[in-house]
């Protein structure tokens, strides 16, 4: 009677640790797939925002920005650690955005000089 009891409890133990086993692999897709999730998704964008950080932080004069309504604009004055940026629309036209609208730093002053020479040199050299 004894014997029947303990093999009963033996039998109980080994089931209970399959279950512990059986329930780690129904979770290990889950997991997987937030990891994968993290990777692929999650830190690319923590990363891009970073950039926009910095660049948001290092717009200057001369900068061409796009705002968050989509209007293109050429940066006239921007003061460091302020909040708002004067952007040249056309000729004459002057608008006040805030730093934390514009939504992509196409070019800087430096790489505007350089582009303009190098795009007149490509048209002059056809």
């Amino acid at each position: 009677m004894f014997f029947s009891v303990a093999y009963a409890a033996s039998d109980a133990a080994a089931t209970s640790g399959g279950e512990m086993m059986s329930t780690l692999i129904n979770f290990g897709p889950i997991v997987l797939i937030m990891v994968v999730f993290y990777f692929i998704l999650i830190r690319p964008q923590q990363q891009q925002q970073k950039t926009l950080r910095n660049k948001l932080s290092a717009i200057k004069r001369g900068d061409r920005i796009v705002t968050g309504g989509g209007i293109i604009g050429t940066v006239a004055k921007a003061t460091e650690g302020g909040d708002e940026v004067e952007v040249d629309l056309a000729p004459n036209v002057r608008v006040v955005v805030l730093r934390n609208t514009v939504t992509n730093v196409l070019t800087e002053a430096k790489n505007n000089k350089a582009a303009g020479s190098t795009v007149g040199d490509k048209k002059t050299a056809k």
